[in-house]
């Protein structure tokens, strides 16, 4: 049985009710034919329920608390994501690893968070330009993916997988095919190695400068399930136009 390909748009700190209703005018009627959702700021979540739900759209979030409940201030929990009517929610994204100085380990305590809440969690990971440069690639995914691992357990086959190569994001040029295959290669080596992931068990995306010129190329190689989508995923004929491309793919 053929696979759907999966498409998640990443809007970041972008985004409005008005462009919500934009995308659910523009795409209620449309067949996709692939999975795809919109991971939305929190303000939004309410909005993307309202406008969305009548469309083939999902919707989730950019991230979610390492806790269920409690006096952190400005922290949502990933039930409350999923009171949203979320399907998704991102973590590890390199924004967050940066930024915020998440760890490998804090990410996989979200993941399981938002496993337990019912969520799919999108789980990032992915090297800088100096690891690339230093060839530390495998060594870097191997310590992401360990933690993963030791916090799933088995429930790591209901999570998603995302190489997002720092160096490639918010850049215009995605990874070249064939270094896209040797990371997906050894992500998924590196998860049958652990015991807990049967080869393709987990589905694996690529993330980094995924644009409508090249969605279908990245999403033909044979271990790409789908795409995290970044800039592309703010405009409706762009997105439209990657699960078009995704559908073309299905394995």
């Amino acid at each position: 049985m053929n696979a759907a390909k999966i498409v998640i748009g990443n809007w970041k700190m972008h985004g409005s009710w008005a462009r919500l209703r934009e995308f659910a005018d523009l795409l209620r009627h449309e067949k996709l034919g692939c999975q795809a959702a919109l991971c939305v700021p929190f303000p939004l979540l309410g909005a993307a329920q309202a406008a969305l739900q009548a469309t083939p759209l999902r919707w989730g979030a950019q991230d979610c608390s390492t806790e269920v409940e409690g006096a952190y201030t400005g922290e949502v929990s990933a039930h409350m994501i999923r009171e949203a009517g979320a399907r998704y929610v991102l973590v590890g994204h390199s924004d967050r690893r940066r930024r915020h100085r998440e760890t490998d380990g804090l990410v996989a305590v979200k993941a399981r968070r938002a496993l337990a809440a019912g969520l799919t969690p999108v789980v990032c990971v992915g090297e800088t330009a100096d690891e690339r440069d230093l060839h530390q690639t495998e060594s870097v995914l191997r310590s992401q993916l360990r933690e993963l691992v030791r916090a799933l357990d088995r429930d790591i086959a209901h999570a998603l997988v995302a190489y997002v190569p720092v160096w490639a994001v918010g850049r215009g040029d995605a990874a070249t095919p064939g270094l896209i295959d040797e990371a997906l290669d050894f992500i998924e080596r590196t998860l049958a190695f652990h015991g807990r992931a049967s080869a393709g068990a987990v589905r694996l995306l690529y993330g980094g400068s995924v644009q409508p010129g090249n969605a279908e190329a990245l999403l033909s190689r044979r271990r790409v399930d789908g795409v995290l989508v970044g800039a592309a995923s703010l405009r409706v004929h762009e997105f439209a136009d990657i699960c078009r491309a995704a559908a073309r793919c299905m394995h």
